[in-house]
């Protein structure tokens, strides 16, 4: 949050004023392209996705309108004398949702969003995506209230002449519906706020972070606004709830216009003063820590001298304006408005705690409806003898309070006007238009994708190498044991079972290695690299806690070596009848990242330490110390080497961020690099990997001792459970995300 400079007329400064902190709600849409009509975005959102929360939707006004019981009554026949259910409301009753699905769906559509934000390198997308969601969810609201209204309507018409009775009570049950409008839409609205701002926090933003990094945040902080499911911000209980009562009539002294004038008077008279207008000093009322800043938290014994002295004067405001009064009613009217309302207006109910004549019509209306007036009584007998201490922290408290509400309020007309420059597509032909032209920004999640128009675009081959295979075979059979059964319960199963939870294909199956493919299609997330690292990564963790297991009955355990190649291209094919095979410079390099040299395995095993890849350098002629052509071979036991077109990738996919550790070791570079990232799943979960970047070593192939490092680099994925139990903030041995 940017701290300007305040700027003030006049000679005298107050002592020890704290400097105000200035925020202006602003969306952030760059570089996107207008629609057909050369005005707004166009914006085209999954039919599956909107006609299932259309069916949510409608769910909950029934629920919240109290209508679910109407609506699913027996239509009588003029035909019959028996009674038929209604073919759409049955149909309608068959197709029940839940809010687990509806959070599910936010997700994946949010999800396929941020995806296509990745795709395009564009953040501004992701706004653009969930302003369009926004958008839909507020539209259909008024839709479906309307289309429930209706649907009601005609239920009660077809009591008439029948069951009179019965259509009375229809009638009466309709008539409350229409007139809680409000209300219901309130009820629905603050169900999906909730659920729009568990998905930010246990999903969206972790997903975010992984795929930009740490960007600006100021304009997903405005999709945590609660007003921005209603029309005006002006609700009574969302107030209530999350900020305070203001007044509604143009003669309540406590209106939100006349409270917000008495503050920048407030901050005025203390000295924070502009060259131009009141532009700017409004910005300061944005920052609900101004007001902390300006009165404290409201208690008398504080140590600041200053805040006691803007508290008094802050106070001494409040009671020329004659709104203290209210300000207590207020708050006290809070705690009344579950059991009193809706049968008594909120506002009339804050009126109640202060004036006897409207104390006097609610004592009536809360007789009518039989209700206890226990708790208003002593809330009128709190409210009038409030005292100094508990009026000086209601004073401090609605100061902040208001802050809170100036903010949201402008956020809400922030996000009201990003509303405005989105054309919602739904004709066919306007978005045939709108995508020829390159124009249409279109969110389906992977499975609305049609497959026939999936490009492969990219590619990624992973090799999982079982080391010394011949040996270990030829050790199974001298002990009279099933080399192709140990292999396949093993290895092969296993891993097979791996490749759908990250969308991987195999390409083939060799005696001692598997090769998988990861492809990347137009219009997906573009993560194939970083999937691959944690697909083999989880490989490797699988072979270990086999390994445990066959150590402990005895039988040899298997030791991998895997390598991870990117080629910018899709791969090529040969058929061989209904078989094809993929050709791919890919696989050969996989072949080479995943190999190990047995002498070298033989060297530098004593020393490899918690790091399993390692790439040297020798002379063909290094006794003669010519300039021959120089030769490169890898050690790669229970490791996973990374070429450098993927690490490249990698670095696109994800961010990476430096990590300072201390790893040293006979082979490990003095100018290595370690960065660490977070790989977002396709089930929602999160894993953290670690990448150590080394330069190559080359070595006298005589003893492998090193001469000197030089400029080329590998990268290696860390395998090692203890290396992620170092990781800041890691606690266990696993490589949790």
């Amino acid at each position: 949050m940017p701290k300007l400079p305040i700027f003030r007329f006049g000679s005298s400064e107050p002592a020890s004023r704290p400097e105000l902190q200035f925020q202006s709600p602003v969306l952030h849409l760059t570089d996107l392209q207008l629609g057909v009509d050369n005005l707004r975005y166009d914006v085209h959102l999954s039919p599956r996705v909107t006609e299932a929360l259309s069916a949510h939707l409608a769910r909950y006004i029934r629920l919240f309108g109290g209508v679910e019981a109407l609506l699913a009554m027996e239509t009588p026949s003029t035909a019959r004398a028996s009674f038929q259910r209604d073919p759409v409301e049955g149909a309608a009753k068959g197709h029940k949702t839940g809010p687990s699905d509806l959070k599910g769906l936010l997700v994946s559509i949010h999800q396929a969003i941020l995806n296509r934000a990745k795709v395009a390198g564009n953040p501004s997308i992701d706004v653009l995506g969930r302003l369009a969601v926004l958008k839909f969810i507020r539209t259909e609201m008024q839709t479906q209230f309307s289309r429930t209204l209706e649907q009601c309507r005609m239920k009660s018409k077809s009591f008439e002449g029948l069951r009179q009775a019965k259509m009375m009570e229809t009638q009466e049950l309709v008539a409350s519906f229409q007139v809680r409008k409000k209300i219901i839409q309130r009820k629905a609205g603050q169900e999906i706020f909730r659920l729009l701002r568990e998905i930010e926090k246990e999903t969206l933003a972790r997903t975010r972070r992984s795929l930009f990094g740490d960007t600006s945040n100021d304009s997903y902080r405005l999709f945590l606004n609660p007003l921005i499911l209603t029309e005006d911000g002006r609700d009574d209980y969302l107030c209530a709830e999350h900020y305070y009562m203001f007044g509604n009539f143009d003669k309540d002294p406590d209106t939100f216009p006349n409270l917000r004038r008495l503050a920048l008077n407030f901050v005025r008279e203390l000295g924070y003063e502009e060259p131009s207008d009141d532009q700017l000093l409004e910005q300061a009322l944005n920052v609900p820590e101004n007001a902390a800043s300006l009165v404290g938290a409201g208690e008398l014994s504080a140590g600041d001298d200053g805040a006691k002295d803007r508290l008094d004067l802050w106070m001494r405001t409040l009671q020329k304006e004659n709104v203290f009064p209210l300000v207590i009613a207020s708050y006290e009217a809070v705690g009344l408005l579950g059991e009193y309302t809706p049968r008594v207006n909120p506002q009339q109910l804050k009126n109640a705690l202060i004036s006897r004549e409207e104390c006097a019509r609610v004592e009536k209306i809360i007789a009518e409806g039989k209700l206890p007036t226990d708790r208003l009584h002593a809330a009128i007998g709190r409210t009038g003898s409030a005292r100094n201490p508990e009026r000086v922290r209601l004073a401090a408290r609605l100061l902040r309070d208001l802050f809170c509400y100036h903010r949201d309020r402008r956020g809400l007309e922030a996000i009201t006007s990003g509303l405005d420059s989105i054309n919602l597509i739904s004709d066919d032909k306007v978005r045939e238009l709108s995508s020829l032209n390159g124009m249409l920004y279109e969110f389906l999640p992977p499975e609305d994708q049609k497959v026939a128009e999936e490009r492969i675009l990219h590619h990624v081959i992973l090799k999982a190498d079982v080391r010394d295979s011949s040996l270990l075979t030829r050790s199974l059979m001298e002990k009279g044991m099933n080399a192709a059964s140990y292999f396949s319960l093993n290895f092969y199963e296993p891993v097979n079972k791996l490749l759908a939870k990250y969308n991987a294909g195999k390409v083939f199956l060799e005696g001692d290695a598997i090769i998988v493919a990861l492809q990347e299609r137009e219009g997906e997330a573009m993560l194939a690299v970083s999937r691959a690292c944690v697909l083999a990564w989880e490989i490797l963790s699988l072979v270990r806690g086999y390994n445990e297991l066959l150590e402990r009955s005895g039988l040899p355990q298997m030791e991998l070596g895997l390598g991870i190649a990117y080629q910018d291209s899709a791969p090529l094919y040969l058929m061989d009848g209904d078989h094809r095979i993929m050709i791919s410079d890919a696989i050969n390099e996989s072949d080479r990242l995943s190999s190990c040299n047995k002498r070298v395995r033989k060297k530098l095993a004593p020393d490899a330490g918690l790091f399993r890849v390692y790439r040297l350098q020798i002379s063909a002629d290094a006794d003669a110390g010519s300039s021959s052509e120089e030769i490169t071979i890898n050690y790669n036991v229970g490791g996973i080497c990374l070429s450098e077109p993927a690490f490249r990738k990698l670095q696109q996919e994800i961010s990476l961020a430096p990590w300072k550790t201390n790893f040293k070791g006979k082979w490990i570079d003095d100018q290595r690099e370690f960065l660490i990232g977070t790989v977002p799943l396709t089930n929602g979960a999160f894993r953290k990997i670690a990448i150590r970047k080394s330069r190559v070593a080359q070595v006298d192939v005589r003893d492998f001792s090193v001469l000197h490092w030089t400029d080329r680099c590998y990268f290696e994925v860390c395998a090692d459970p203890d290396v992620y139990a170092a990781l800041p903030g890691e606690k266990s041995a696993e490589a949790r995300g």
